[in-house]
């Protein structure tokens, strides 16, 4: 059956999902890219940048490679897609990610303004939805079909669906990091009221990997 989950999401031990300032130059925010150094390193992220080399097999690893598996659709939030705000200017900006995006599905970015479809190289297609959230998600999972929906970020839409009680499983890697201030994934969320338990613990240099899943 297939779910939607949170996967591979960075917080620092003092529970900041992304740094404060983010920008053009600072796309996860001021110090933001020290929560994702378990990321960094494995041959994982290496293969998405088109580059050779990265540790490959340990526990960062694993998890990176999990993060990207059996994944139809991705739900990302307007910032999570781009610096732009308010009414697209033209269609000029088409992701962080140069013309092949890590995503390789249809992909469905939240946004108050109407945008035609993005087609990208891979099997990207960002489709810009208006309807909320929740459409979103109706949206997502037909797509998707038979595989798994993936809230890709930013801390803001993955709180919205927390809060609505839509996620069903939860990986957060949290790195032995202090970033003092920036975005908070889970100040007021109960995610036991919410239902979720810890279902697996793993930890590496970088990082202690939990997951978290509703029974």
């Amino acid at each position: 059956m297939s779910k939607v989950r949170v996967a591979g999401f960075s917080v620092s031990l003092d529970g900041f999902g992304a740094g404060v300032e983010q920008s053009l130059n600072d796309p996860l925010g001021k110090r933001g890219p020290e929560i994702f150094q378990w990321f960094f390193h494995t041959k994982t992220f290496r293969s998405m940048q088109g580059a050779e080399g990265g540790t490959a097999g340990d526990v960062d690893d694993v998890f990176a490679q999990r993060a990207m598996e059996n994944f139809g659709a991705f739900i990302l939030g307007r910032n999570m897609f781009g610096p732009i705000r308010g009414p697209w200017q033209d269609g000029s900006w088409k992701g962080w990610w140069g013309d092949n995006p890590p995503y390789h599905t249809p992909t469905f970015v939240l946004t108050h303004y109407a945008r035609e479809p993005l087609v990208m190289e891979g099997g990207t297609t960002f489709y810009f939805v208006t309807g909320g959230f929740e459409k979103a998600l109706v949206i997502a999972k037909k797509a998707a079909g038979s595989k798994d929906v993936r809230i890709g970020g930013g801390v803001a839409t993955v709180r919205q669906y927390l809060s609505a009680g839509l996620i069903d499983s939860l990986h957060i890697a949290s790195a032995p990091v202090l970033l003092g201030r920036g975005e908070s994934l889970l100040d007021g969320l109960d995610l036991h009221a919410l239902g979720f338990s810890v279902t697996e613990r793993k930890t590496s240099d970088y990082a202690t990997h939990l997951v978290l899943e509703k029974a």
